[in-house]
């Protein structure tokens, strides 16, 4: 396999990794008193001062003004609408919900791509995101099935709708997104996120700052903007560059693993071959559409 593509895969698997400690992380901060708001518009400031950082440090590039509004719109699809829809979702029904729900981006991803982009939906492909969903939904279901906590219908189908928003963005902006840095696209993307986002946040921002957070709240808001936002973004757009939106979906399904791998590790469940047989059964799937073949390879 190509070294770039190999890059691409594990640039994902790492970004999947943290991603899946976004959903308790996060749910854990705003049990604590940081409003769904607050930690969304913290979320994407704080990356977006990262990014303008970085990016003294990376190579300088000139934007078209046709790019920066179709940056402005990837913005609103990858950031606005999917963090703060998912963060929001998040507060109002539980983190069980939330992670099953995110087992539906590569299938939304997979339609859309068949539709805008013409990518062949073949028996292999969809064998492949189908396993992976089944596995990721047995980890979810087998590590939680003694909680009783409620979900929340509007908190779900914000959550979905956060999906649907991100599916979108890697189906439509693929074009885009290969034409710049990784740090060049970012920094302009939380820009514009945190523009648009602040005005609705900022009442509870400002009612966040009267009140006294212990420190490992604090910790836990630094791990969603510096490893749930910044480094996840940049390894999502690495893979981006290079491999196929079906496929850079499916590494959504790292982060069911990650949830069960985190609980046994602190002593929360205990790993059985149920969670090895799904958790085997999500990278098969994984393979499985990594193997199946691309529009190109379709016409040669």
């Amino acid at each position: 396999m190509d070294a770039k593509i190999i890059k691409a895969h594990l640039a994902l698997f790492v970004a999947g990794s943290m991603w899946g400690l976004m959903s308790p992380v996060g749910k854990s901060a705003m049990d604590a008193g940081i409003s769904s708001l607050s930690l969304a518009s913290m979320r994407m400031t704080g990356a977006a001062v990262c990014f303008w950082v970085a990016s003294l440090f990376a190579p300088k590039e000139k934007v078209s003004r046709r790019d920066l509004l179709l940056l402005l719109f990837a913005a609103l699809l990858s950031i606005v609408f999917n963090q703060g829809l998912f963060i929001f979702g998040l507060s109002l029904t539980s983190p069980v919900d939330a992670t099953i729900i995110t087992t539906s981006l590569p299938i939304i991803t997979m339609i859309l791509a068949a539709l805008f982009l013409k990518e062949p939906l073949t028996t292999m492909k969809i064998t492949g995101v189908v396993m992976g969903a089944v596995g990721a939904l047995m980890l979810v279901l087998s590590n939680h099935s003694a909680t009783r906590v409620e979900g929340s219908i509007w908190g779900d189908l914000m959550c979905l709708t956060a999906q649907i928003s991100f599916a979108c963005y890697l189906t439509i902006f693929k074009g885009l997104i290969s034409r710049y840095h990784v740090v060049t696209l970012m920094k302009w993307m939380f820009l514009y996120a945190s523009i648009c986002f602040i005005p609705f946040a900022s009442e509870d921002l400002s009612d966040m700052v009267l009140q006294t957070f212990p420190v490992h709240v604090w910790l836990q808001v630094g791990y969603v903007i510096l490893f749930g936002t910044f480094f996840a973004y940049i390894l999502i757009l690495v893979g981006q560059k290079t491999l196929r939106p079906t496929i850079v979906s499916m590494y959504n399904y790292v982060q069911p693993v990650v949830g069960a791998g985190v609980s046994v590790l602190i002593g929360m469940s205990t790993f059985g071959w149920k969670k090895a047989f799904a958790s085997a059964l999500i990278f098969a799937g994984v393979y499985v559409v990594t193997q199946s073949k691309s529009r190109k390879q379709t016409k040669e």
